[in-house]
């Protein structure tokens, strides 16, 4: 698409907002930058660009005759498709775009694309690496932290991008299409939002609507939700499995994941020879192996490269061991069913911190996940009596609520003994108490920190 001289509506002036600016401003497009507080400061906001003249802001309520000759509006994640300016938008007839779909329509390469309730910043990450270690021009974007947009400009038709996408950017895709696209698992989570299930399923499922035949889709055949949308996509689904052997795709067999592809098996590495913990990122490298196989790296090159792969920082990230406690940093554990991963991977007796923004969810699963593993269940934030009250219903009572994260460390080191575990898994956004899941894990890592001074 071309986009000198034409004008474009940017809604929202976060990460995403501002590098959709930029790269519109640079293609040699007007944009019209909109943000519904008009408390926010003009002057350090114009300040992140260097040449302003095409830039119009616009604060508080959007008005139909500033919408005059807009092309597009591309929205930042946070901001819910139906937030009464998208209506007016609509109206107009004005196509609504993520900066994924942006970024997708003016630049170069080929995109490996991954979405998923749990385990996608794991997976990204480890693509990445398999594609850095194989191609010359790799960018890892989207989700994980790098708007796409940021990197259009040095992308060329031979280059390889890798995207973590949300559910929120998948609502507004048009023409987006990945070479291949994985849907991880689809468990409940943002239904704040999406309201159903159904909706939220199908708006994963959307990862792959503009793919073709010729394309592919890695898909989780332990999954009941993702195994159907194999019958429903428009390009060829390939699974993984930890359960069973598969005709074609990638399957955990005993003590080693398998290959097997266009008839023929062929073996990937031993479990003991990764470097990550946990059946759910044993799930993850398989993912991994089947976006990068089907792709087209060969197998040797995607099996050192998987060998080498260290864990995510966040996800059920080992922080120390102080007076034989270990403590575990799980902050990306944003909702019941990646919570439920970081109990399951603990073997040690365990004082868990819980609890966090309201999404919506119900944390029944997770209780009933503790299996004995949880010696006590220390609270905070939003959803702590719910989780309290489930947790009771279960005939679980070792509760205790803490008014913050930095009283929960600080009881838990009190109270843990040599040969268990702190594990801070808390099943809930960080809102409210912390800017993101990220901010809340470094505190973490920081209080314990402090235990051993």
């Amino acid at each position: 698409m071309e986009f000198a001289e034409k004008k474009f509506l940017v809604a929202g002036t976060g990460l995403s907002g501002i590098g959709a600016t930029k790269l519109l401003l640079h293609k040699g497009a007007d944009v019209i930058l909109y943000d519904g507080n008009e408390s926010l400061d003009s002057g350090k906001i114009l300040g992140q660009f260097e040449d302003t003249s095409h830039i119009s802001l616009v604060f508080g309520s959007l008005k139909k005759e500033q919408l005059q000759g807009v092309k597009a509006m591309i929205i930042s994640p946070g901001i819910p498709c139906d937030a009464p300016f998208t209506e007016l938008v609509k109206e107009q007839g004005i196509p609504i775009w993520s900066e994924i779909e942006l970024a997708w329509q003016a630049g170069k390469g080929n995109v490996l694309a991954i979405t998923g309730t749990n385990g996608k910043t794991t997976t990204t990450a480890l693509v990445g690496k398999i594609m850095k270690d194989y191609y010359e021009s790799v960018f890892v974007v989207g989700n994980i932290g790098t708007p796409y947009t940021s990197v259009v400009e040095d992308t060329k038709d031979d280059s390889v991008i890798v995207a973590e996408i949300s559910s929120f950017q998948l609502e507004t895709i048009k023409e987006f299409q990945p070479n291949v696209s994985a849907v991880l698992n689809v468990t409940p989570d943002h239904l704040n939002r999406h309201k159903t299930m159904e909706i939220y399923a199908d708006v994963k499922m959307s990862i792959t609507k503009n793919q073709t035949k010729q394309q592919f889709c890695i898909l989780n055949y332990d999954d009941p939700i993702t195994r159907e949308m194999a019958t429903k996509i428009p390009a060829t689904p390939i699974f993984f499995s930890h359960t069973k052997e598969l005709e074609e795709g990638v399957f955990l067999k005993e003590d080693t994941i398998y290959i097997k592809k266009d008839g023929i098996q062929q073996k990937v590495c031993k479990v003991d020879e990764l470097k990550l913990l946990g059946i759910h990122n044993i799930e993850n490298v398989m993912a991994g192996v089947g976006m990068a196989v089907w792709f087209g790296v060969p197998l040797s090159s995607v099996t050192s490269s998987v060998k080498e792969f260290q864990a995510v920082e966040h996800r059920i990230e080992y922080v120390d061991t102080i007076d034989g406690v270990a403590y575990y940093n799980d902050s990306k554990g944003t909702n019941p069913d990646a919570a439920i991963k970081g109990i399951q991977a603990m073997n040690r007796p365990t004082y868990l911190i819980g609890g966090g923004y309201d999404k919506g969810v119900l944390f029944d699963d997770w209780i009933k996940a503790f299996d004995g593993k949880v010696k006590e269940l220390i609270l905070l934030g939003q959803t702590a009596k719910q989780i309290a009250d489930t947790a009771k219903r279960y005939g679980f009572y070792n509760i205790i609520f803490a008014k913050d994260l930095l009283e929960a460390v600080e009881y838990c080191a009190k109270k843990a003994k040599d040969g268990d575990a702190v594990l801070l898994s808390p099943a809930c956004a960080s809102w409210g108490m912390f800017k993101n899941y990220e901010e809340r894990g470094q505190m973490f890592k920081k209080y314990v920190k402090n235990l051993k001074e």
